[in-house]
């Protein structure tokens, strides 16, 4: 199945197009595999889904630093190359998808992370990300299975 995003979605500051480089605020326009599910298990109750899914530790991170062998791969933290931390205080991260942005093969610098994640109460933007409210989202990942692709359009 190809789920083609739509509803009220927040994108990154840029908008959605064509990455060109990490950092650069700009949510990746195309079609990306849906790869695993990671939720906060202190917060939610395990999400329905088919995907491969596990809970968020305390010591989750992303990397996101370009020139390290474990670019746009889950860290475990400390780690002493630049990351991200998926044990957020903002709520954010209490459920994620990974998407199969930059992984098949990771190219430095292309950009990492790219998740459907939970949206900022305002749905301001997002660092390059789709965020959603929580219903829509635990509604999405529900009907995603192994093999499932996600659109992101403008």
């Amino acid at each position: 199945m190809n789920l083609i995003l739509a509803g009220r979605r927040a994108l990154g500051r840029c908008g959605a197009g064509i990455k060109q480089c990490e950092g650069d605020g700009v949510t990746p326009r195309g079609t990306w595999p849906a790869r695993r599910v990671l939720y906060r298990a202190d917060k939610l109750a395990k999400p329905q889904t088919a995907l491969p899914i596990a809970a968020i530790a305390p010591g989750d991170g992303w990397c996101d630093a370009p020139d390290d062998p474990a670019y746009n791969t889950q860290v475990t933290l400390p780690f002493p190359a630049g990351h991200e931390r998926l044990w957020r205080d903002d709520d954010l991260y209490d459920l994620v998808v990974v998407l199969g942005f930059n992984d098949d093969p990771v190219v430095p610098g292309a950009g990492s992370a790219i998740f459907l994640h939970v949206a900022r109460p305002d749905f301001g933007p997002t660092e390059g990300c789709v965020a959603f409210a929580l219903s829509d989202l635990l509604a999405i990942v529900a009907r995603l299975s192994p093999g499932d692709t996600v659109t992101i359009t403008p």
